[in-house]
């Protein structure tokens, strides 16, 4: 566990506790435009999620990591996403939850410990993030931690009656 603990936070498989907090988030439809879901999640659809979460990265090509401080709250998650071993790369995905827990290094940190897990536990050559033009939080939280801007998809996702540019940051394993 000494590659996925920090100063602040440590990141840990998902539990059956997390099961609330995974029901607020998927619900709360301000972070929707993020994950790309159109409706709510039930309780038992999650519980069923939660069950399976503990099956392997290279059988699934995903994995979720929770974000814990070390007084055991959980202040958000972290993902692996299309996960390719052949081509050693996967994109990432974050979010603290609530709006008290941000800016105070929770996201950096975490990233920063999913980025040392993937380099050196997974052998990635790269990790990738899809981020809109105008959340500007998370593109200084990437560029902060060594992502390069490599391209814009125009026009890319439709949100609220309009289409939103979604910028490509891309981090390689030097």
């Amino acid at each position: 566990m000494v590659t996925l603990s920090g100063q602040k936070v440590f990141l840990r498989a998902l539990e059956p506790g997390d099961l609330d907090f995974l029901y607020k988030l998927e619900n709360d439809e301000s972070v929707w435009e993020v994950s790309e879901t159109l409706a709510p999640y039930s309780k038992f659809i999650l519980k069923q999620y939660l069950e399976n979460s503990h099956r392997d990265i290279f059988d699934v090509k995903q994995l979720r990591l929770a974000i814990s401080n070390y007084d055991e709250v959980l202040l958000g998650f972290i993902d692996l996403f299309d996960f390719d071993p052949k081509n050693k790369r996967a994109g990432v995905g974050i979010i603290v939850l609530d709006e008290e827990d941000r800016n105070k290094g929770v996201g950096t940190e975490a990233l920063q410990l999913l980025i040392k897990y993937s380099f050196k536990q997974l052998d990635l050559h790269q990790l990738y993030a899809n981020i809109s033009e105008d959340n500007h939080a998370s593109i200084k939280l990437f560029t902060n931690l060594g992502f390069e801007r490599v391209g814009v998809k125009k026009d890319w996702n439709y949100i609220a009656g309009k289409f939103k540019n979604e910028i490509l940051y891309q981090k390689l394993n030097k």
